[in-house]
Formats: C-alpha cells, structure tokens, sequence
C-alpha cells in the first residue's frame, strides 16, 4: 500500500538550508534519512519543496478564482517536502516517519487510483 509522509518544516528549518552555519548538518540530516529510504527500496516518489514565500495559493471564493503569492496563511510550520513509500502497513509507515529529521510527519495512505 502506498502511503505519502508530508514532511513539515518550520521557519527555522528553512533557513538552516541556506544558513552558512547550519546547511551542512541540515543536509547531512536529510541525506541520510532519504538514502535510508532508497536503500529499503519502497521509495515511489519524493520532491523537496522551496520555502512556502516562493510559491502561491490559488483558492476560489463566490465563483472568482484568487491568486495569493507565498504562504496562505501564517502558521509555526510548513510543508517542506512529500515521499510516497510502499509498504505493508500503517505501522510500517509510521516507522519511516519516526527516523525524518524534520519538525513532524503527516502520514496519509493514498487513495487507490480511480479507473473506468
């Protein structure tokens, strides 16, 4: 069953990935979780994502489409990244979630695509 780990960052996380100080062990942190994952071989998918300023939200309101640039709303964290795994369970899923480096996971299973 494929499940998708919604990796949250917060602001502090996203600067550590250009912070001369700090991008190296942040990286590092990563690198070894993501090559962990590969390793296993339940990786489907994985993008990082750029911090929430460089992005837009698109929402429709009474009929008109609205077009917001950066984050749409402020909040202590923000998606940083998504990795759809392949693996038996829930628990399993769970598992990989507990060894990400970030601020927390959301672990979703997927719907089973829709075929006609």
């Amino acid at each position: 069953m494929n499940y998708t780990l919604l990796m949250y960052e917060t602001t502090e996380d996203f600067a550590k990935r250009t912070d001369p100080i700090h991008k190296e062990a942040y990286v590092a942190s990563w690198a070894h979780y993501v090559t962990a994952l590969r390793d296993s071989g339940i990786v489907v998918s994985s993008a990082g994502l750029q911090s929430p300023g460089t992005g837009a939200t698109l929402s429709r309101k009474g009929g008109e489409l609205l077009v917001q640039d950066g984050p749409s709303v402020e909040t202590k964290e923000q998606i940083g990244g998504l990795i759809i795994i392949d693996v038996p369970d829930l628990d399993t899923a769970l598992e990989w979630a507990a060894r990400c480096p970030g601020s927390s996971v959301d672990v979703r299973p997927n719907l089973q695509p829709i075929t006609r």
